[in-house]
Formats: structure tokens, C-alpha cells, sequence
């Protein structure tokens, strides 16, 4: 184990550490970042720069464009010079990935990503859905893509076992030709991207990303998280998310950064990376990562296991992440504030907790340059306006507050009858060019889903701190408001509360119809190791941390909690496995 080994000889990780702290960083790469374009547009920037490396090598950015350019001319041939039509992509969380979607844009084609944890039920309903006219896979799908391919009636691409990365070193050469892709005016107005979300209401729908909501995305991140071509990222998320595919991807490869992506979550290779055990590149450490909540928990309970006796490779640790990391980020489901607190213990950085969706990126984060408060999402990024809203008895919409982040400057507009009030919680809404286009061949769930002056409706509840100026979420407004007793009661509230009960390692709180209360609060739990409790048990602890028409009168002990690969809970399935 990777732990035992270190443990054994402190002195050459730390001697390792103090030379790279020591060394000085490399001169940051300037992008353009106005430019409505794809981001292998900029490689022409830095083709030396390593770019990313996986398990199986590492590559420069040269490398990688070369490689997608040679694959596009194949797409291309393949679709008879048409453009602006879907492809459907798997493969595995390596340079394939980055490849293939670099050539389907480079071939003026739209990417729809699939992931390698999708039953193959998913996999043909997306197929079905999307109506691609190829589907490209690497060799190791090859018999489940040939089987939704032949189910469907479409062409399928395979890529070879080894794709070629030609003129490797010393760019640019005159046989090495970095231009590529389609005219800048073709991708202002073109699609770029189709994201399924998750399904939490029906079936899945397709997010359509244009290539300007792309780069509007990227921006604003690059922007308040001083994203530079001197980061180098630490990649574990799945690849069919806005977090995995913009955040923790096409942002570093924007700037000219360096990625290392790892083959799927593993907490004990995390650990290994973070603390420069065998590192992949050798000039320099990692210091961004992005990861969901219950990652950063797993990351915990790795490191109680094995460093809960040993105080001086606590401090080794706590010492090593404090003077090399400089962004952590979390998100794609709340982060309860005991993870926030014991990551702060173990690490001494705060968690930067940001929010978004599928349907428009991010658009609300914690501060990059000061105090991150648990519990919040902060404030709009650059270029969002986001409004709280109060439906009445009618469904008429009134305007509690607006906030928009535009030419860096933060403007709140507050209703005369919010003025008294110190919390204002409400329907979320949000504006930006980061906001997705259209569900793909969906007019009418689209339509209905945008107000009409333009603001997206999110389906959360946020909460605005008119003391703080900070945004909270409070949950979705259909599963995670509970409406008991005449009280409208936030499920993300309750559970953030309960997390912070040693006893529980997991939980999840919805509402069960009931014809006296309206819903009761149930409590869906996991405990840890061989803790034990009861409902009385539960209600005696939370009586003095919980309003009482707040606290659960159901509890169900159970051994997990289903997530999909963003670590989010499913609660209309949840119920209706454990209460139906």
C-alpha cells in the first residue's frame, strides 16, 4: 500500500516537497479568452506543453491536436462532408476521450458523451433519443457499442488500439501543421454538445451546448478561479457531466494547463498524487482539484484509516496540502459542513463550494480570494444574474431579489417588501451566456422552462442572506421542500444537521405522503461502522438542533444509499423502493 510505504521513510517525500516548493513557478501563458471558440483553437498557443497524461503516457498539446485532426479527416469522410450532426462517444477516462471530442468538433460535428457506467438500457435510450449518425468507441467497448449500433441503424467508428501521436516533440515543424477545425464564425453559431441530465423527473432529456455557452462557461471559471497554464489539475470525475467535461477539463486545457486524469475514483490513488508519492509529471505538483462531496469523504475515511495514530504524518499531510494546493473545489450535490470542517482539519484549505446544473454551468461560487462559509454557494460568477421568486396562492410571480455579477461589479436589487427581512428564499432563476440553448427535439419542455424576460427556471429553492450577500440552496423545490404540519421545511437543512451525528455516516430525508401532516419527515440512513440507533435515539439528539416540526418521524436503517456517478440521490426512487 501506498500509505505503509510512506510511512516507512518520511524523509524522501519531504525532502522531494521542499524542493518543488522551493522551485519557482513557470511564466503564466497569455489566452485570449473573448474569443466564441473551441479551446484546441488556442494549442497553437503552447503545442510543446505537456497537456495531460493518463495511465498509459503523457502527451503535449501538440500531441493531442495532431492526433484529433487526423481522426476528424476520418469523421469527415465518414459523413460526407455534412456538418452540424451528432455523434455519440464512449470511451474511457484517458487521452481517447479529450481526442475524439476535440475531432468531432474539429469536424464541425456535435459530441453527445456516454459513460462506461450506463446500463446497456441507458445506452440504447440515448442512442434512440439523440439519432446519431455515428457512434465512435474505443476498442474495449467495442461489443456493447456494436450492439446499440446495430439496434439503432448506426454507423460506428473504432478507434485504433493505438492512436497515433505524431511530431512529438519540437513544435511547431513544417510537416507538423497546427491549424485545424472550421471557421471561427462556424462555431459562434454552432452546437457543440449534447448532455443528458439525470433523469430525475422522467426520462432523461439532451442539453444542448452551443460552443458560445461553452466558452462562457470556461470563462467565467478561468475568470473567478484564476485559472493559469501553470495549474495542473487532478482529474477524477466522470466524463458525461458538466463538472467532469467543463470544470475539471476544458477549463485547464483552455489556458494551456496541465491535467492527470485518473481512470475512475480511487481514494487511496488520490492520496498517493496529492502527496507527490510517484508522481507522473516531474517538474511540478498538482494543485487544483475538483471533486463532489462524497469523494472528499472518501478521501476521509481513507486517510482515518490509516493515519489515525500517527500525528506526525498528520502534520507531514496538513503541511504538504497547505503549502502546495491552491484550489479545491467541490460540488454536484451539498457539501455538508462536517466534510467542510474535517477537510479543513486534515488539509488546512477551505472547500470552495460552487453551484450549477447541467442546463447552465456554474453560476454561483464561493470566493476564490477570501473566506468560504460552509453551507453556502456564494455569489454570481462574472457574466450571471440570478433572481429569487415567490409564487402565490395563484401562481403569480414576485421578485424578492436580483443579483448580478456584470463588468465585475456585484449589483443587488431588493423588493421594497424584502427590505425588513434577513432571508429570502424562493424560486431560483438564472441568466447568463452560459445558459444552455434548447432540450434537444423537446420545444415544449424548453419553452417551460424559461420565464419571459429570458431567466431559466433552476427547480431549486435558494435562500438569500441579505446580511451575508451570500446564496444558499435549500433543495429541489418538488422533492427536497417538505410540506409538513403547515410547514414548508428544507430535506438539505435536515440532512445537513444529521451528517454531523458521528453515528451516521449517510443520509438522505424526504417527505412520505400523509393525510393528517401532509408529508412526514423520513430519514433515510447509513450508519457508521457498527453504530446503532433509533428513531428515539434520533429524535432526542436533534431536539435541541432542529425545530421540532423539523425533526423525523420515520426512520429506515439501510446499508446504502443508490447515487448516480455525481454522488447525487435519486429521491422519487428512493421512496419509491423503500415506501411503496
Amino acid at each position: 500500500m501506498l500509505f505503509n510505504c510512506l510511512k516507512k521513510d518520511l524523509t524522501i517525500p519531504l525532502r522531494t516537497l521542499r524542493r518543488y516548493l522551493q522551485s519557482k513557478p513557470c511564466p503564466t501563458i497569455p489566452i485570449n479568452l473573448k474569443d466564441d471558440r473551441p479551446c484546441f483553437k488556442n494549442v497553437v498557443n503552447f503545442p510543446d506543453k505537456m497537456a495531460f497524461c493518463d495511465s498509459v503516457g503523457s502527451y503535449t498539446y501538440g500531441n493531442i491536436f495532431l492526433s484529433a485532426k487526423q481522426l476528424s479527416h476520418e469523421i469527415s469522410e465518414k459523413m460526407m462532408g455534412k456538418t452540424n450532426e451528432r455523434i455519440l462517444f464512449l470511451c474511457s477516462n484517458n487521452v481517447n476521450y479529450i481526442i475524439t471530442l476535440w475531432a468531432i468538433w474539429m469536424s464541425g460535428q456535435i459530441a453527445v458523451p456516454l459513460s462506461p457506467l450506463h446500463p446497456h438500457n441507458l445506452l440504447l435510450y440515448y442512442t434512440s433519443d439523440a439519432k446519431p449518425k455515428m457512434v465512435i468507441t474505443s476498442p474495449k467497448y467495442k461489443d456493447i457499442i456494436d450492439r446499440i449500433a446495430k439496434n439503432t441503424d448506426t454507423q460506428m467508428l473504432v478507434l485504433g488500439d493505438k492512436m497515433k501521436l505524431n511530431c512529438a516533440q519540437n513544435f511547431p515543424e513544417k510537416d507538423c501543421d497546427l491549424e485545424g477545425g472550421l471557421s471561427d464564425s462556424f462555431y459562434k453559431k454552432s452546437d457543440a454538445l449534447i448532455l443528458y441530465t439525470s433523469g430525475t423527473t422522467g426520462y432523461p432529456k439532451g442539453v444542448v451546448l452551443s460552443h458560445k455557452n461553452l466558452c462562457s462557461q470556461v470563462n467565467m471559471l478561468v475568470d473567478a478561479w484564476k485559472l493559469s497554464s501553470n495549474d495542473l489539475l487532478l482529474h477524477t470525475l466522470p466524463l458525461n457531466h458538466v463538472h467532469g467535461i467543463v470544470n475539471a477539463m476544458l477549463c485547464p486545457l483552455t489556458v494551456g494547463a496541465k491535467i492527470i486524469m485518473l481512470p475512475k475514483f480511487d481514494a487511496n490513488s488520490v492520496w498517493s498524487h496529492l502527496l507527490g508519492i510517484n508522481p507522473k509529471f516531474s517538474d511540478r505538483k498538482i494543485n487544483v482539484l475538483m471533486a463532489v462531496p462524497t469523494m472528499y469523504t472518501k478521501l476521509i475515511e481513507e486517510y482515518d484509516r490509516v493515519f489515525s495514530e500517527d500525528s506526525k504524518m498528520k502534520d507531514y499531510i496538513r503541511n504538504t496540502l497547505n503549502g502546495r494546493m491552491r484550489l479545491m473545489v467541490s460540488g454536484s450535490a451539498p457539501l455538508p459542513k462536517r466534510i467542510f470542517e474535517k477537510w479543513l482539519e486534515i488539509t488546512g484549505h477551505e472547500l470552495l463550494e460552487r453551484y450549477g446544473m447541467t442546463e447552465i454551468g456554474m453560476c454561483l461560487s464561493n470566493p476564490y480570494d477570501s473566506k468560504r462559509q460552509p453551507g453556502y454557494v456564494g455569489k454570481p460568477l462574472p457574466g450571471v444574474c440570478v433572481k429569487i421568486i415567490n409564487k402565490d396562492i395563484n401562481n403569480n410571480s414576485h421578485l424578492l431579489v436580483k443579483c448580478c455579477n456584470i463588468d465585475d461589479k456585484i449589483t443587488v436589487q431588493l423588493h421594497m417588501d424584502s427590505m425588513e427581512k434577513r432571508n429570502l428564499s424562493g424560486h431560483l432563476l438564472v441568466k447568463s451566456n452560459g445558459v444552455f440553448k434548447k432540450y434537444f427535439q423537446r420545444p415544449e419542455a424548453t419553452t417551460k422552462e424559461f420565464t419571459d424576460d429570458g431567466y431559466f427556471i433552476t427547480g431549486d429553492i435558494g435562500e438569500y442572506d441579505i446580511e451575508k450577500g451570500l446564496f444558499k440552496i435549500l433543495g429541489r423545490a418538488n422533492v427536497d421542500i417538505i410540506k409538513s404540519g403547515g410547514y414548508k421545511i428544507s430535506a438539505l437543512d435536515i440532512e445537513t444537521q444529521l451528517l454531523n451525528n458521528e453515528e451516521i455516516k449517510e443520509c438522505s430525508v424526504v417527505g412520505i405522503p400523509d393525510e393528517k401532516w401532509g408529508e412526514r419527515i423520513a430519514a433515510i440512513i447509513v450508519l457508521s461502522g457498527n453504530k446503532t440507533i433509533t428513531l428515539e435515539d434520533l429524535k432526542s439528539w436533534a431536539s435541541d438542533k432542529l425545530p421540532k416540526y423539523s425533526i423525523p418521524s420515520i426512520l429506515k436503517i439501510v446499508d446504502t444509499i443508490p447515487r448516480n456517478t455525481m454522488g447525487k440521490v435519486n429521491k422519487k426512487e428512493l421512496i419509491k423502493t423503500l415506501f411503496n
